[in-house]
């Protein structure tokens, strides 16, 4: 893939996002609150990785990764992790004790290794081996922790009413977080087979 062919991708997905972001902002379920809470990290990675785009250009894979966990949360950011309209209607379709809309995006938030891989491999001396791909999947599991930690956090700052009860989208299960680290990791693991498209592209950047 030619650079410049990479970079209207690149672009293309990042409208998407804008677009998936706007809506998200028009009279969202739970309130800006509720929203805030649940967007501002996705939107600091945004910046970021517009900010540093011309000195730093991850492959087009990790873009898109990018791009679906973004999505992923300025839905759940709309309607509330626990309201979301399509995994309402299967919990009631099947009968199901909660909304896993939530469960869904800790399992996809592995996929985030893919992205780790490859600033390992082009910003560190770790070459494409098992234990880089070991290491990956910790710093994956350690950026969930962290984001429990700081919905925990959530709950001992502020006062524990409607927003914050939203906000942790626990819906009356204690082992919420539990859980949720163990669809993270069982994410990244699966996500692994994949690594293969992210050599083919780091490949031509190399012959570039």
């Amino acid at each position: 893939m030619s650079r410049k062919k990479g970079s209207s991708i690149h672009f293309l997905l990042l409208f998407v996002v804008l677009l998936v972001l706007i809506w998200s902002l028009i009279k969202p379920e739970e309130g800006y609150r509720v929203l805030m809470m649940e967007i501002s990290p996705s939107v600091l990675v945004l910046l970021f990785l517009v900010s540093s785009y011309n000195k730093f250009r991850l492959t087009t894979v990790s873009y898109v990764i990018i791009t679906l966990l973004v999505i992923l949360t300025f839905i759940g950011g709309h309607y509330s992790y626990a309201k979301v309209p399509l995994f309402t209607w299967i919990k009631d379709y099947f009968d199901l004790q909660r909304n896993n809309y939530d469960r869904f995006g800790h399992f996809l938030k592995g996929l985030m290794v893919i992205v780790i891989i490859e600033i390992l491999l082009r910003k560190t001396v770790l070459l494409k081996s098992k234990t880089t791909n070991i290491i990956a999947v910790c710093i994956t599991l350690s950026i969930g922790a962290l984001y429990e930690i700081i919905e925990w956090l959530g709950t001992k700052i502020g006062k524990e009413g409607k927003a914050t009860k939203d906000f942790l989208g626990m819906q009356g299960d204690i082992w919420d977080s539990q859980k949720d680290m163990a669809l993270l990791l069982a994410g990244a693991i699966l996500s692994l087979f994949f690594t293969k498209i992210l050599y083919r592209q780091l490949k031509n950047l190399d012959n570039k």
